[in-house]
């Protein structure tokens, strides 16, 4: 089952974030697809005010991925420069699949054969205004 949802700032976005957290599990993967700009990690900024996590959330470009404590830990993860299976398992992303955490995947895109089938996948494509975005969000797993 999927919805499409047009969010029309930044906000809106973070909100739409938050929403989907009171969904999520440990152990679940929300796969986010969409080009630069779109507001990935303005979206996962929801995720993590929504699984009641602290810390400020920014985008793990360098680090790989980011662990945000909290009632339901996620960790963040960014897969743009992940470019081979060796690269992938040195982030850690499949041990992260054995643990209580809720797993948020920026550029899927790039891991799409290492994805769980049952992942939750979120797609980002620009809106008609500046800041708008369309978010494509379908539900797999137990979310």
């Amino acid at each position: 089952m999927s919805h499409t949802v047009l969010s029309p700032s930044p906000a809106a976005t973070q909100a739409v974030g938050r929403a989907l957290a009171g969904r999520l599990r440990p152990g679940d993967v929300v796969a986010l697809f969409g080009p630069l700009g779109m507001g990935k990690t303005c979206f996962v900024r929801g995720l993590a005010e929504g699984l009641g996590c602290a810390g400020t959330v920014s985008s793990p470009t360098y680090a790989l991925v980011h662990e945000h404590p909290g009632p339901t830990p996620l960790a963040h993860f960014d897969m743009y420069r992940i470019t081979s299976w060796e690269d992938l398992e040195s982030t850690g992303f499949f041990d992260y699949l054995d643990q209580a955490f809720v797993l948020a995947v920026e550029w899927s895109e790039h891991i799409a054969s290492a994805l769980p089938p049952n992942c939750v996948r979120v797609a980002f494509a620009p809106g008609q205004g500046e800041n708008e975005r369309m978010i494509t969000i379908e539900h797999g797993g137990s979310a």
